[in-house]
């Protein structure tokens, strides 16, 4: 029992020692390169720990290698862009001038209830308040608003605004959300005429639609690419 402990409180101030020589980055903040050394070194670290038959050595010499591996990743990053693009990719513009792409949204898989939801954690609830979105190569998504919506100070400036409703998804990917639209207590006329004020001819043509906040209809038509 005693082996046991000593073993396993000496991994975890290795591993310790190890991870704040990788840096001081949330697991959310980790490139890929990183996220993936640091479950190797919890698997090394968990092996010898559980197993006293296994000896220490076994587990340590592992763990400074993969940290070796990733200093040398890391300088070499800093060194090199075309490196950097290959081990940790690089950003991707999800919505260009208030536009989706609907490219890059396809290509990296990405659901736009998952994007909405995103966005909503930046505090941007209706979408045509972006004027750019870019998902950055650790995961996170970065948002730069429309001009006329950087944020001030209200308090400040003693200016009274009411408090806006959340925006109502009504057609993704060429589909009708039919409980959305009996949400908002609108029918499939009002969305046709709307579609075909934006040359949009039916449903199955648009990409994306939604209610704002502030009771506007906006929609994107789909794109062959």
């Amino acid at each position: 029992m005693l082996i046991i402990f000593t073993r396993a409180f000496i991994l975890y101030f290795i591993v310790v020692i190890v991870m704040r020589m990788m840096g001081k980055r949330q697991i959310a903040q980790m490139q890929p390169f990183e996220l993936v050394i640091t479950i190797m070194i919890a698997e090394l670290a968990a092996t010898p720990m559980e197993n006293a038959s296994i000896p220490l050595i076994n587990g340590v010499i592992p763990i400074l290698t993969l940290l070796s591996v990733q200093v040398l990743v890391s300088f070499l990053s800093l060194k090199s862009e075309i490196f950097r693009e290959v081990i940790c990719g690089k950003p991707s513009v999800l919505i260009y001038k208030g536009k989706i792409v609907q490219s890059e949204i396809r290509r990296l898989r990405i659901n736009m209830n998952d994007l909405l939801e995103q966005l909503r954690g930046k505090d941007y609830p209706n979408l045509h308040d972006v004027e750019y979105a870019i998902l950055e190569t650790n995961g996170q998504i970065s948002v730069i608003p429309r001009s006329e919506k950087q944020q001030v100070l209200r308090e400040d400036m003693k200016i009274y605004t009411p408090q806006e409703e959340l925006p109502v998804t009504l057609i993704v990917d060429g589909n009708l959300i039919r409980k959305n639209l009996k949400k908002a207590g609108l029918d499939e006329d009002y969305v046709i005429k709307q579609l075909k004020m934006m040359k949009i001819d039916k449903v199955e043509e648009t990409f994306f639609a939604f209610l704002s906040s502030d009771q506007k209809f906006y929609a994107q038509k789909k794109t062959l690419q």
